[in-house]
């Protein structure tokens, strides 16, 4: 079939397997020109087939030589019926892993679910012995708990107050103001369940029961801050109480992994165009500005070349691992720049529909989420018939 990009306001309704395959490709030439990592052997990869999961992955495998499983919830193709943009990530990931002869494996389900873990950790004893880097990178809307059978949807709201600033509609450039209303209780709760550290804690408390884990295991979870701009409904919204839980639970699971010499870490991650972050009010316009000014200083990453950074300068190095004072890795050091800020903020206040595409660069924020799906690659002819039935061949 002829794929072209399908929009439904924020989110692609196709994926092109051909341009989603470059895209693993460009990141695997990537960490291959950047040279070998000291890194792990063994890693779990929870939420890997997009962003940074997929780019952990990518890291491990081809920076460090590491067998890899993957876990993520895909939908898979059906005849004219494109898959979801991360089952085609996953499957040219495991081409490219079968062709280098480095060992992967694939879980496509629910991440959250008793059923998928014991599934993994399975396949964790039967192929690989022990696991010594896992890596949390799940980015789900909705939690359906394991326990209670209760089906938790997490929001994007302030708390307090509502909350009122400009945005843009990255298709059409329109810049306007945005408000949202606060938080009621319940929406704080349910966005915790979906997005804290709960289900983390169990992946590893699982495994841990199971002897899977090395000693000296690591895990690595994904968060992020940001500026004061964003704060009100990010950082002190309803998803940033499931930030805040997300790293209190690093203590507690680093409490746990005492005997095995393990540790738990939050890395503190630069922001980037997601399918998650395109649809956050004003989260597309500051990250147009952050782009324009990061790229003229020479600091602008993507997200392999933002896990590339830290597993090589953060993660394994012969130093202790650096963190905050709160224990966060921060690979966002580049973002939060105080000359990097300080720009934004003047040209926030400026920024118009009329002038945007001169002060930030919202073609290069197109380009991203283009990309995403697998769309606007110069190597691939979208004019030509694709075959959207791509199977991943190292799926349980």
């Amino acid at each position: 079939m002829i794929i072209e990009p399908r929009m439904r306001g924020f989110i692609c309704l196709t994926a092109h397997p051909k341009g989603c395959e470059q895209n693993v490709k460009n990141q695997i030439d990537f960490i291959k020109s950047k040279g070998n990592i000291e890194g792990p052997k063994n890693v779990l990869v929870i939420g890997a087939s997009t962003g940074f999961g997929l780019a952990s992955r990518i890291t491990s495998a081809f920076g460090s030589n590491a067998a890899t499983i993957g876990v993520f919830f895909e939908k898979e193709p059906q005849a004219g019926k494109t898959a979801s943009p991360g089952w085609y990530n996953s499957a040219a990931f495991q081409a490219e892993a079968d062709k280098a002869g480095i060992y992967a494996k694939s879980i496509n389900g629910d991440a959250f679910s008793n059923e998928i873990k014991k599934q993994t950790i399975d396949l964790i004893k039967a192929d690989l012995g022990k696991i010594d880097l896992i890596i949390y990178s799940l980015a789900s809307p909705v939690r359906m708990h394991p326990t209670t059978g209760v089906l938790h949807r997490s929001t994007l709201k302030p708390i307090g107050s509502t909350f009122t600033n400009k945005t843009v509609d990255f298709h059409t450039g329109v810049v306007s103001n945005v408000s949202i209303e606060p938080a009621v209780a319940e929406d704080i709760e349910n966005t915790v369940a979906v997005m804290g550290g709960e289900d983390w804690e169990m992946w590893i408390d699982e495994m841990t029961k199971a002897g899977v884990l090395s000693d000296n295991a690591m895990t690595v979870a994904y968060s992020y801050i940001g500026p004061s701009l964003t704060e009100a409904v990010y950082r002190k919204g309803t998803i940033g109480s499931a930030k805040d839980h997300l790293e209190a639970t690093a203590f507690k699971i680093t409490e746990k992994l005492k005997a095995l010499n393990g540790k738990a870490y939050v890395s503190v991650n630069k922001a980037l165009v997601t399918q998650a972050s395109s649809a956050i009010p004003v989260i597309p316009l500051y990250i147009s500005l952050l782009y324009k000014i990061m790229k003229e200083k020479g600091i602008h990453e993507g997200c392999i070349e933002q896990i590339q950074r830290l597993f090589k300068d953060r993660l394994y190095t012969n130093k202790a691992i650096e963190t905050d004072e709160q224990g966060r890795i921060r690979i966002d050091d580049w973002e939060m720049r105080a000359d990097v800020q300080q720009q934004i903020a003047e040209l926030w206040e400026q920024s118009t529909t009329e002038n945007l595409g001169q002060l930030g660069d919202l073609a290069g924020y197109k380009s991203d989420f283009s990309s995403l799906f697998g769309f606007g690659f110069p190597q691939v002819d979208y004019t030509q018939d694709t075959n959207e039935m791509v199977a991943i061949s190292g799926l349980q």
